[in-house]
């Protein structure tokens, strides 16, 4: 038998995948890292412990599951989270941690750009928005805040472009996650030269632009041997997390979207041309030249329940997260649709889609002497689904959405994906790797460059989505009419927003 591996480098988590050539699952490990918030709005990683994390899982997988029942892997393919930002020095020495897109560090400068001229015409060619998510940003940051670390700069990599290059030795980025960075053109497919004039850096600070089948060498002899790997094994660059998410959801052709919800979470449709809007608020990334993945993206998903349940859990163990997770679950379900008026704005990571606002904070907000400990789980749930409601109804006004469909872990639970279901008032589906959507994704557009599937499209139409959720249209009556005041809460507290901003950054 022969395999495909992925190799998904997700935000807090690295998640390897073995799939059959006929795309069974054959076996998966998880190992996790932290993210590190040193300051107010920094978001960094190490990434030495990413790498090595990842080794670790592999060569466990390998070992355990693959290697005993002597299964010849054929290919390894990579996808990873957006927007990271890595500085390293002329001999390939990481210069600090890794910036990753939960980092609003860059928000004075994602504002001075805002106001300029050339704002509307790099997202135009860029199809990024102008944002601290995007590398664009965090490098002029540095350039203006960390001069030192900024001058000594010899590349600026994404965590996947460092991964790949220890283990091939070859620098190189993949027009899909490139297509996230703010420094893409999209349309030439080339880096663009405003982007670059504004972060102060020439296209040779950058890895070199490759496609999304392109293999960047075989793995070092190193590694062959620590893996026990053949040298023949096809290294695959592979693409982002949020393009392989959509492919590995079968999402592909009119009228349908895609909601991913880990720890961060998304809206996504496909289509052949780029989704304009005026008001820059969505993205438009690549996964092949024929194909845009449009959409919004949220910093708030499933890591806000993730702290709840830290803060307010019960563990029957010390680190049982997920026996708390469901206990609270089963208490958020004996309540019923709107939390009897409690809402929840979960902005704890400041917000991207729709709102775009580096300044936003988290607030419970109605809440009345008859509420109590249930209610606060359900608005904590709601609000962060009211928040993916907010992207899907944004996108509703350029595009016509008829179903849905559900991949991550937390859209997964089916208490959730219920609720989505009845706010959206629209079917829902999910397959039953919807918890492994990237990882498929992955495996599918490997085996479009073995061969097996002649086009991406032959490729998405042999995904199964077996599972449907009807909405409840009274519960949606509910949402609709709550959401509106969650809405204009959103919007209303912009100016607070940035006054509680301010007051952190002021020293004591």
């Amino acid at each position: 038998m022969e395999c495909v591996i992925t190799i998904e480098l997700g935000t807090n988590a690295v998640r390897v995948f073995a799939f059959s050539l006929s795309g069974e699952l054959l076996a998966s490990m998880k190992g996790s890292y932290p993210t590190f918030h040193i300051q107010p709005d920094y978001s960094e990683q190490d990434p030495e412990q990413i790498f090595i994390t990842m080794l670790y899982v592999l060569k466990n997988l390998l070992n355990e599951k693959i290697h005993p029942q002597k299964i010849k892997v054929r290919c390894i393919c990579f996808s990873a989270s957006m927007h990271s930002v890595l500085a390293i020095d002329e001999n390939g020495v990481p210069l600090g941690n890794a910036i990753t897109w939960s980092d609003n560090r860059g928000k004075k400068v994602a504002a001075a750009l805002n106001a300029l001229p050339a704002c509307k015409k790099i997202y135009t060619a860029t199809g990024t928005p102008i944002h601290p998510m995007s590398p664009l940003i965090k490098i002029a940051w540095m350039n203006e805040n960390d001069k030192e670390r900024f001058k000594r700069s010899s590349k600026f990599l994404s965590i996947k472009s460092y991964i790949v290059q220890q283990l091939t030795g070859k620098y190189c980025i993949d027009y899909s996650l490139a297509s996230a960075t703010g420094l893409l053109n999209i349309h030439t497919l080339n880096w663009e030269p405003d982007a670059l004039a504004f972060a102060g850096i020439k296209a040779d600070k950058l890895p070199e632009l490759v496609p999304v089948f392109h293999s960047p060498g075989r793995l070092l002899k190193a590694y062959q041997t620590s893996l026990g790997l053949p040298a023949g094994v096809k290294i695959l660059i592979g693409s982002s997390d949020g393009c392989l998410a959509t492919l590995g959801a079968g999402v592909w052709g009119e009228g349908k979207a895609t909601i991913t919800i880990e720890d961060s979470g998304a809206v996504r449709i496909v289509g052949k041309k780029v989704l304009q809007d005026e008001k820059q608020r969505f993205f438009n990334y690549l996964l092949t030249k024929s194909y845009y993945v449009s959409g919004g993206p949220t910093n708030n998903g499933g890591v806000i329940f993730d702290w709840f349940t830290r803060q307010f859990g019960e563990f029957k163990n010390p680190f049982d997260i997920e026996y708390s997770m469901d206990t609270l679950m089963s208490e958020a379900a004996k309540v019923d649709a709107g939390s009897e008026g409690l809402l929840f704005l979960p902005y704890l990571l400041a917000e991207r889609a729709p709102i775009w606002n580096p300044n936003a904070r988290g607030c419970y907000f109605g809440l009345n002497i008859n509420h109590g400990r249930q209610h606060f789980i359900r608005a904590t749930i709601e609000g962060i689904l009211y928040e993916i409601y907010s992207i899907g109804k944004t996108l509703q006004e350029h595009r016509s959405i008829k179903s849905l469909s559900i991949n991550g872990s937390f859209a997964s639970i089916p208490f959730c994906a219920q609720i989505i279901a009845d706010m959206f008032n629209k079917p829902l589906y999910a397959s039953k790797q919807s918890n492994n959507s990237i990882g498929l994704g992955a495996f599918l557009l490997s085996a479009v460059e073995m061969g097996i599937y002649k086009t991406i499209d032959e490729a998405a139409q042999t995904v199964v989505v077996p599972d449907r959720y009807k909405p409840n249209k009274q519960n949606h009556k509910i949402y609709n009419s709550y959401f509106r005041i969650f809405e204009s809460l959103s919007v209303k507290l912009f100016d607070e927003f940035e006054s509680i901003s301010n007051l952190q950054q002021q020293p004591c």
